[in-house]
């Protein structure tokens, strides 16, 4: 049986940094799928596994614990699997780093879809995408991280931040040009660690199963597609 079963739609997105960490991890666990997601967000809250308005959520079936939204999720695994930092700096900072990262998708996807994206509104916000990549290349820079060595948080191995940091970038340079023309260009040094990190063998494997399944999507409906016409060249 799985360790785990994670609820989140049939696209990378917010369920790919839940997806990330378990691999990171060595650790399994099964999709419970659209159909079932549906389902529990159509129907009574009492019958959740636990409170939520949206997906990701993740059951941990041997300490029968269930646990919404994406930081909640990571921080839970973080303590639970031993991968937070001891520092309480950096555990502090790593919690930053994900709730960052969870409000990057959010303007992304301009909140889920309430905007398409047109020229006119990717003109307006990428200055401010830019700044948000800077806040991550800055991070790394006080922290010692360099073009080829070192973590986003420092320390001797790579951590959960580092993964939340390859997931968001990763994802997203993959799938929009000029979102990737903009990192490479603002944040060498966060660039260079996350093609470090996406090159471990759990999340090379993650990648390349999520490339069979989900194919180019990023997120799904309306917004997925307004991203793939409007954010690449």
């Amino acid at each position: 049986m799985a360790d785990y079963e994670l609820l989140y739609w049939s696209v990378p997105f917010r369920g790919q940094f839940v997806r990330a960490v378990l691999a990171f991890a060595g650790r399994t666990w099964i999709e419970g799928g659209d159909a079932k997601i549906s389902r529990l967000m159509e129907g009574s809250v009492c019958d959740m596994p636990v409170p939520f308005m949206g997906p990701p959520v993740l059951i941990d079936h041997k300490a029968q614990v269930a646990l919404a939204e994406m930081p909640a999720i990571v921080f839970y695994l973080a303590e639970t699997l031993d991968l937070m930092p001891n520092d309480p700096e950096r555990r502090a900072m790593t919690m930053k780093i994900a709730n960052d990262a969870n409000d990057v998708i959010d303007e992304i996807t301009l909140n889920g879809g309430d905007h398409m994206w047109t020229e006119k509104r990717w003109t307006t916000y990428r200055p401010r995408l830019a700044k948000w990549m800077s806040i991550w290349e800055d991070t790394g820079r006080r922290y010692g991280l360099d073009r080829t060595t070192g973590y986003i948080l420092g320390g001797q191995a790579p951590g959960i931040a580092d993964v939340i940091t390859a997931t968001l970038w990763t994802t997203m340079v993959k799938r929009f040009s000029k979102v990737r023309e903009l990192f490479e260009e603002t944040a060498p040094m966060t660039a260079a660690l996350s093609k470090r990190i996406s090159s471990l063998p759990p999340l090379v494997e993650l990648a390349e199963k999520s490339q069979r399944e989900y194919g180019d999507a990023y997120a799904g409906g309306q917004i997925g597609a307004s991203m793939a016409k409007m954010l690449n060249d």
